[in-house]
C-alpha cells in the first residue's frame, strides 16, 4: 500500500506580520501628509524676480520699501521702460513688475503666472494708493474670464500623475511580452489623452482659449514622460518599478510641482527641484503654450525630453532580462 504525502499546511502570517503592516501603512500615511503640506506650509515669496523701471531714485525708494515690509520677498531687476518691464513679464523672466513714472505707478502681473503673484503685487499697489499715488493695473498674460482662478490649469497635476502612471501598469500587464506594443501603446494613449483634456480645458471648462494643438502637445508629452519612465521601470524591475515610479511620480514630483501656484511660490531649492520632474515641467510648459507664447518653455521640453528617453533606455536596458522570443512577441 503506498501511502500519499500529507497535505502541506502553509502557516499563516504571525502576529509580527501583522504589527509590520500596521506600522508601514502608518509611515506611508505620514509620509504622504508631510510630502503634500510641507511645501504648501512653507511657501510664500522668496527672491521673486520683479521687473522695475523708474527714476533712479524712485527705484532706490521702492528697494528700500520692498525690504522693510517685505524682507527677501523679491529678487528686482531694473529695467530701462514700462515697455521693458512688461516684456520681461511676457518672456517669463519675472512674475510681475512695478513701473514708477510722475503721473502714478503702474502694476503689471499675469494671473497665466499664477494666483498668488497678482494677490501679492496688488496687496503692493493698495500700499501705494493708500498713501495717497495713482495706482494702475495692467494683467499682460491675462487668464480666461470663464476662468478667471486658473482652476482647470492647477487640477491637472494629479491626472498627470495618474495618467502616466494607470497608463504604465495598464500596458505592462496586458503586453508583457510585446515591448513594441508597450511604447507604442504609451505614446498614441499620451497623444489622445492630451487632445482630450485640452477639448475639456478649452470647451468645456474655458481655462484656454488659444494655442490648442501646442497645449494638447504639451499635456501630451507630460503624461508620456511618466508613462515611459514607469514602464521603464517596470521593465527593469519588476512590479518594485511600478512602485518606485507611482511613489516618484504622486508623492515627489506632484508636490513638488508648484503647478497651482507656480515654482516660484514654493521653498527653495524645492521649488527648482520640482521643475526637473515630469509633473512641474509640464505645468511649466502648458502654461507657457496656453498663455505666453511659448515663452520660459524651453527648459521644460529639454527636461520632458530627458524623461522620454530615460524611459525608453530603461526599455532597451531590460532586454537583457528577456529572451530574443519574449522580446519580439506580440503576444
Amino acid at each position: 500500500m503506498i501511502k500519499r504525502p500529507s497535505p502541506r499546511i502553509e502557516s499563516a502570517p504571525g502576529s509580527g506580520a501583522l504589527v509590520g503592516i500596521v506600522l508601514g501603512l502608518t509611515a506611508v500615511i505620514c509620509l504622504m501628509l508631510l510630502a503634500f503640506s510641507t511645501p504648501a506650509i512653507h511657501s510664500g515669496p522668496h527672491d521673486l524676480p520683479l521687473a522695475v523701471s523708474g527714476p533712479e531714485p524712485a527705484v532706490a525708494q521702492l528697494r528700500t520699501t520692498l525690504d522693510e515690509n517685505r524682507p527677501d520677498a523679491f529678487a528686482v531687476k531694473v529695467h530701462a521702460t514700462s515697455d521693458d518691464v512688461a516684456s520681461a513679464i511676457k518672456e517669463r523672466a519675472a512674475v510681475g513688475g512695478i513701473s514708477i513714472a510722475p503721473d502714478g505707478i503702474t502694476i503689471q502681473v499675469a494671473s497665466a503666472a499664477g494666483a498668488p503673484y497678482v494677490s501679492l503685487l496688488r496687496n503692493i499697489g493698495s500700499g501705494f494708493a493708500s498713501q495717497g499715488q495713482p495706482v494702475k493695473y495692467i494683467d499682460v498674460a491675462p487668464l480666461t474670464s470663464d476662468d478667471p482662478n486658473g482652476s482647470g490649469v492647477a487640477a491637472l497635476a494629479l491626472p498627470l500623475a495618474l495618467g502616466g502612471t494607470l497608463s504604465a501598469v495598464a500596458l505592462a500587464t496586458m503586453f508583457r511580452r510585446s515591448r513594441t506594443r508597450r511604447i507604442v501603446g504609451s505614446l498614441a494613449f499620451s497623444m489622445v489623452a492630451g487632445l482630450a483634456a485640452t477639448v475639456l480645458l478649452r470647451f468645456v471648462l474655458g481655462t484656454v482659449d488659444g494655442a490648442f494643438w501646442g497645449t494638447s502637445a504639451a499635456v501630451g508629452l507630460g503624461i508620456a514622460a511618466i508613462s515611459l519612465t514607469v514602464l521603464g521601470l517596470e521593465s527593469l524591475l519588476g512590479y518594485v518599478g511600478i512602485g518606485v515610479g507611482a511613489l516618484t511620480m504622486v508623492f515627489v514630483a506632484n508636490p513638488l510641482s508648484g503647478i497651482a501656484s507656480g515654482s516660484a511660490w514654493l521653498p527653495q531649492p524645492w521649488g527648482d527641484i520640482g521643475q526637473f520632474l515630469p509633473i512641474g515641467a509640464a505645468g511649466t510648459l502648458i502654461r507657457s503654450t496656453a498663455f505666453f507664447d511659448g515663452a520660459g518653455s524651453v527648459n521644460a521640453l529639454l527636461v520632458l525630453g530627458g524623461w522620454v528617453i530615460l524611459g525608453l533606455s530603461l526599455l532597451a536596458m531590460s532586454t537583457r532580462r528577456h529572451s530574443p522570443t519574449e522580446v519580439t512577441s506580440a503576444s
